[in-house]
């Protein structure tokens, strides 16, 4: 197994860790933390030392309750980061995690390779700016939006309509002309679903694999985490090991520690 990247290929013989870092005042786990230009750049530093082989930037809160913010508040955010990393000749990939074809157009033009949308390829426009620039795709599946999808996230069998999602999602989007090996898919743990929804995927996270694309899980410090776990930190290691023997190939967490260091 491998992912297509704009310049390169990555291997996906061995597990990879992609590192999160929010360049946001509120996201739910580090809001605040890497706001700053400097600071971001600082911990993504600190993520490749520790084994990350992409670095996911976000510059809008995702978390269960928050607001959108305008493309233009997200670039503010992003384009610094990106630029100083790219001066740095940050040997990772770097992914922008984004549900706007506007911001995916200019982080891409900025040297981003990966763009990672939590939205399901909401903005009509997704693709066309994928199939310019010959990014990457990260697409997942989510009910509703932030604001409101853990309001009563509901489904008949959850592990069954989120496969069914990304199946037909990823034929339109190969449809539309970008390449299938450019296109990764992500379940969505956390985005509109119950903690019961959350642990049944976990347990049926194989069937994902049989779509024969790279396998990417975020599960890192999520509050389903509670449901088992007193600490969620605790809670990520333990899953983190779990998903690496059913075969995912990238696991996104805000820390790999021992799992991925060399």
């Amino acid at each position: 197994m491998y992912w297509k990247l704009r310049t390169r290929i990555l291997q996906l013989d061995k597990p990879v860790f992609m590192g999160i870092v929010n360049v946001t005042p509120d996201s739910f786990s580090d809001g605040g933390r890497f706001y700053t230009a400097e600071a971001a750049v600082e911990h993504v530093l600190e993520l490749v030392r520790s084994g990350a082989g992409i670095i996911d930037l976000g510059g809008e809160s995702t978390r269960p309750g928050s607001s959108a913010v305008s493309a233009g508040e997200e670039l503010r955010r992003l384009l610094p980061v990106i630029e100083h990393l790219r001066r740095l000749k940050v040997p990772v990939p770097i992914s922008v995690d984004t549900t706007k074809a506007a911001v995916a157009e200019e982080v891409l033009e900025c040297g981003a390779e990966i763009i990672n949308d939590v939205s399901g390829c909401a903005d009509s426009d997704m693709p066309e700016v994928l199939r310019r620039s010959g990014a990457s795709y990260c697409l997942m599946h989510t009910q509703g939006i932030p604001e409101t999808m853990q309001d009563n996230p509901q489904y008949g069998d959850v592990t069954a309509e989120v496969f069914a999602f990304l199946q037909e999602s990823r034929r339109r989007l190969i449809a539309s002309g970008i390449a299938a090996e450019r296109i990764a898919v992500d379940p969505g743990l956390g985005f509109g679903k119950t903690a019961e929804h959350n642990w049944q995927l976990v347990e049926n996270i194989e069937k994902f694999l049989q779509l024969e694309a790279p396998l990417l899980v975020g599960h890192s410090r999520k509050r389903f985490l509670s449901a088992r776990f007193a600490d969620r930190d605790e809670g990520t290691r333990w899953l983190s090991k779990k998903l690496l023997t059913q075969g995912v190939h990238i696991l996104r967490l805000h820390e790999g520690g021992c799992l991925f260091s060399s």
